[in-house]
């Protein structure tokens, strides 16, 4: 009787099942690691990946889909609205509405200059997505344990957050 040894959840469970999933993440590493040393590169970045677009989109799709994407608008700026107002206090707001205007501002004043970054940023982002889509079928046709896979995909991240740097 041959039994399998237990298995380690942390290094079968997949790291990322989707690239929009990788994708969110390495944005919110890249704004981790220091985004205001670097607000042009992640500008471009948050612009070049499409994720407000199609987080938009699915919320307009389907029946009743501009009525909800109202709702879940307005549910969503209260709760931020609330959740700052109960974390931090009017201040926090104050400085959560400072910290939007101080993006939007460098984006105004800086527009020529994220523009031109947005081509490099979409071919980094289209490239990235052909290696993680291969990794992805590798994985599915049993070619990489679940280890080796997370492992190819945790370098695929940093290498990825190497290359927005390097622009």
């Amino acid at each position: 009787m041959v039994t399998e040894p237990p298995r380690d959840d942390a290094s079968t469970a997949a790291a990322f099942d989707t690239y929009d999933q990788f994708i969110k993440q390495a944005i919110k590493d890249y704004y981790d690691r220091g985004w205001k040393t670097r607000k042009g590169n992640f500008v471009a970045l948050v612009m070049a990946s499409g994720q407000t677009m199609s987080l938009a989109k699915d919320s307009l799709t389907g029946e009743r889909g501009l009525q909800r994407a109202a709702i879940g608008a307005g549910a969503l700026v209260a709760l931020r609205i609330g959740l700052a107002y109960a974390i931090t206090g009017p201040v926090g707001i104050l400085l959560t509405g400072l910290a939007a205007a101080s993006l939007i501002a460098f984006f105004v004043k800086n527009q020529k200059e994220i523009l031109q970054k947005l081509p490099r940023y979409r071919k980094l982002i289209a490239d990235t997505r052909l290696r993680f889509e291969e990794t992805q079928s590798g994985y599915r046709a049993n070619r990489y344990s679940a280890r080796e896979r997370n492992l190819m995909v945790d370098g695929l991240l940093k290498r990825f957050l190497e290359e927005c740097d390097a622009g």
